[in-house]
């Protein structure tokens, strides 16, 4: 089980490194595996299997108070030490979810090995759960994890919020690479990296999980994600959360995905789009969201992409520009709707809303019912 990963990975690094080989077989994840600096991960592909254990959750019956490195649940069912467990409250969520290991227990209360991030509180819902990454990287150089499949069994275990965790998750590990993954079926998002810079994601598959497909986010500067599949998540194929700036995403598939299959927001700057498919989404296929000017997705370039039969929800357009963004490039993209007359839902090639700014198009193909759609007064 993850113990004997977990053993082997802490083993590597206390020698200052070195490759873990994973073989052939499935592993039950009752914790994460946690990643160590200068350590690489590398399984063998389909036939290494990292499975999320089934998950117990519960009310707290004491407030979880910041700080505190105890919690008091309600029903313990289910929580053994040596577990992962989560614990949030509705006014702490996001990053100020804690994310831990039982490792202690005297009746229904548990100790933890972190403090808590936030007050957690009983008249807010503060619950717990033992449900985290089923890879998970912090402060950490040098790591490297290749041919692994990630099974997140859905089905057993409650949502994890993708700002703590994912099916891999890294948060400040510069550098990290990840190469040949496969997560899917995760009850949140496949793959998650946030305040990471210079990160490699090539050549990974993230299909089927509850969130978005790959969440590079919180700052990480100068990310990669090259050649990978994003598959039939519910929300987005590839979310630029908050600050990726001067990012490269190429060769990527964004399919079927339940909302955008590109979404670019809130201080999103100077990143290249190059080369991807963003085909059959549930909505827009490429959309920039909504903010104010200092806050908009600037500078930002779609190149050679593909853009084909989104708005399987709705209708829906190409790419859908909100906010006052602005000083973009749309160059050499084919935007269009393949499905016959009656059934076509992309019915807009690009959409341009009322306070947007400088939007430079160049050779685009575009196949729609309205090429443009401009709503800025001086267009």
């Amino acid at each position: 089980d993850h113990r004997t990963l977990q053993a082997a990975v802490d083993y590597i690094a206390s020698l200052g490194g070195g490759v873990v080989e994973i073989g052939p077989g499935e592993f039950l994840m009752r914790d994460s595996l946690h990643l160590r600096p200068q350590v690489k991960v590398r399984g063998q592909g389909e036939k290494t299997v990292l499975r999320k254990a089934k998950a117990a959750s519960s009310r707290l019956e004491l407030d979880g108070d910041f700080g505190e490195e105890q919690i008091t649940v309600k029903d313990p069912t289910g929580f053994e030490v040596g577990d992962g467990v989560a614990i949030w409250d509705k006014n702490a969520g996001g990053f100020h979810t804690t994310v831990a290991r039982i490792t202690g227990r005297s009746g229904n209360t548990f100790s933890i090995s972190l403090p808590l991030n936030a007050d957690c509180m009983v008249e807010a819902g503060a619950q717990a759960a033992t449900i985290f990454p089923v890879i998970s990287g912090y402060h950490l150089d040098g790591v490297r994890v290749e041919n692994l499949t990630i099974e997140g069994n859905q089905r057993e275990n409650g949502h994890m919020d993708g700002c703590r965790g994912g099916g891999i998750f890294l948060y400040r590990c510069p550098g990290a690479v990840i190469e040949r993954c496969v997560v899917r079926d995760y009850n949140g998002d496949g793959i998650s990296f946030q305040q990471s810079n210079d990160v490699e994601v090539r050549s990974c598959i993230s299909e089927r999980n509850a969130s978005l497909g790959f969440h590079p986010g919180s700052g990480s500067q100068r990310p990669t994600v090259r050649d990978c599949l994003a598959r039939n998540n519910g929300e987005d194929g590839l979310f630029l959360c908050w600050r990726v700036k001067h990012g490269l995403f190429e060769n990527n598939t964004l399919e079927g995905n339940g909302r955008f299959g590109i979404s670019i927001g809130h201080k999103d700057t100077d990143n290249l789009l190059r080369g991807n498919k963003v085909i059959r989404n549930g909505e827009d296929g490429i959309f920039f969201r909504n903010e104010t000017l200092g806050m908009a997705g600037h500078r930002n370039r779609l190149e050679n992409n593909l853009i084909e039969n989104n708005g399987q929800k709705i209708p829906a357009a190409g790419i859908r520009v909100r906010g006052e963004t602005q000083d973009l490039l749309f160059k050499g993209n084919v935007i269009r709707d393949t499905r016959p007359k009656g059934e076509q839902r992309q019915v807009v090639g690009i959409k341009l809303e009322e306070k947007v700014g400088t939007v430079v198009t160049d050779a685009n193909q575009i196949d729609a019912t309205t090429v443009i759609e401009d709503e800025r007064k001086a267009n």
